[in-house]
């Protein structure tokens, strides 16, 4: 990598008197097989390579970007996004300010056993022929005659260095398998994802991430489960029950309901038009908004998780973020920005997922910490339940407030035992009922890749979402 032209342009932007400079030089390429009813469609083969820089000027900030590297380009580059800091200042009334960093030299990666580098198209074509010849036959009376595969390897490498003195090389290598198939039976057709709820399988590292899948098991008992809620299920009951989530849907909620609207950019407003706003505001710090065992955490730097970084995209050393805590809002996801405005540090939530996307604030593995109950434990107390094991559709208001999930494959719950499936149960919602009906966590954790969309132009990050089984108390839940 060209890390000279990065610092060029850090020291090119001091010189002409920019009071802050950044730049980050990221190469990035991508691979995916895609397999269509068995039929291998065309391969997906891409990359870029280009220099993001972000310049302060006072107190306006500019971004700029440019794939045409080179030393005198280089230098254009920082003359066109100075310019537009400088035309900016005098119609800034709110200063962008930086929280103040240690500044950080040195390289970190993700670990890999088995590179993606070495991983040839033909390799990922045959394990989804794999996959593709186990479903194809149908399960249970039920067909798939339409089936749609893929698996992604992606490498991203960074250099990034700053005026303040930081310097780091960052590598991430990521893996992901997911499935659309249409399952047919009784004269009906229903879309359904593999995994469910139109997420992933998958992680950072190199193809051992895909191995340790089992693919050819978890496909085996997706497709018979589904047969069977699909076949077999009944309406879910009309009176007030209680309701165990599955990992996967518990994941999905710390995300959507927690990770979303802890991102600061999000309180401040800075969001409102593309990805929407947030329920809390700037004095919801300490806020009750669940009970004591509503715990969420978003976590970096979980080895071989989707969102694996040890540092961000402005340099900050990543840790655990503390969002919910028995039940009270504990910490924001912040950037240096967000931070300087709410008077604390940054916590390293900043990402960019190519070199001309400006860094954001993001979520990376956002989770229900586990307790320490068993699944028999968590059931054996319920004399009416029903248990959602994963989902497939959901939605909810752009505040995060608001919310609707939809059952794939789901159990009726009696006197303590798992009993006959239950078809598309909904439960709709609000974030503080939802957390304050919370009365117990299982021991299991689980996670499920993902891509989490933000910003324009837009930013599809890769995460994780996940947590363990989990009880909610007196619910009613709805159907289609």
């Amino acid at each position: 990598m060209e890390t000279d032209l990065a610092d060029l342009a850090v020291s090119l932007a001091r010189s002409e008197g920019a009071e802050y400079a950044e730049a980050r030089l990221q190469t990035s390429w991508r691979s995916a097989a895609l397999l269509r009813n068995g039929v291998l469609e065309p391969a997906e083969m891409s990359d870029s390579h280009g220099l993001g820089i972000r310049i302060i000027y006072d107190g306006a900030l500019a971004f700029g970007a440019s794939n045409d590297l080179g030393r005198k380009n280089v230098r254009a580059l920082v003359e066109r996004t100075l310019k537009r800091a400088k035309t900016s200042a005098p119609l800034v009334s709110s200063k962008i300010r930086l929280s103040e960093e240690a500044s950080s030299k040195g390289q970190w990666a993700a670990e890999e056993q088995k590179p993606l580098e070495n991983v040839g198209m033909e390799q990922l074509v045959d394990t989804l022929r794999e996959v593709d010849l186990l479903i194809a036959p149908g399960a249970r009376g039920v067909t798939f005659p339409r089936r749609l595969l893929t698996i992604v390897i992606v490498v991203q490498d960074k250099y990034f260095t700053n005026s303040e003195g930081s310097s780091l090389t960052g590598r991430v290598p990521r893996a992901h398998f997911f499935g659309l198939v249409t399952a047919d039976y009784e004269g009906k057709a229903t879309a359904v994802t593999i995994p469910p709820g139109y997420a992933q399988m998958g992680g950072s590292g190199g193809w051992e991430i895909i191995e340790a899948l089992n693919l050819h098991e978890y496909v085996k008992e997706e497709t018979d489960s589904i047969s069977d809620v699909l076949l077999h299920g009944e309406s879910p009951p009309q009176e007030e029950v209680d309701v165990v989530l599955g990992p996967d849907v518990t994941g999905l909620v710390a995300h959507e309901s927690c990770g979303h609207p802890g991102e600061a950019d999000r309180i401040l407003g800075r969001e409102g038009a593309q990805a929407g706003e947030s329920y809390l505001d700037s004095t919801d710090m300490g806020r009750r908004i669940g009970s004591a065992e509503a715990n969420v955490v978003d976590d970096p730097t979980i080895p071989h998780s989707m969102g694996f970084y040890i540092y961000d995209d402005e340099g900050v050393l990543a840790r655990p973020r503390r969002l919910i805590e028995r039940g009270v809002v504990k910490e924001l996801l912040h950037n240096r920005a967000t931070a300087s405005e709410f008077g604390v540090q940054s916590n390293g939530s900043a990402r960019s997922v190519r070199f001309d996307r400006e860094p954001i604030v993001r979520m990376a593995n956002t989770y229900v910490e586990p307790g320490d109950h068993s699944f028999e434990e968590l059931i054996e107390g319920i004399s009416l339940g029903v248990y959602i094991k994963s989902f497939m559709e959901w939605n909810i208001d752009d505040k995060r407030l608001n919310q609707r999930y939809g059952g794939l494959e789901a159990y009726l719950i009696r006197n303590g035992e798992v009993k006959h499936p239950v078809r598309s149960p909904i439960l709709e919602i609000t974030t503080p009922k939802l957390w304050s009906t919370l009365d117990a966590r299982g021991k299991d954790l689980k996670f499920m890749a993902a891509t989490c969309g933000k910003g324009d132009p837009s930013q599809g990050a890769p995460v994780w979402t996940g947590g363990p089984h989990v009880r909610l108390r007196n619910l009613r839940l709805k159907t289609r």
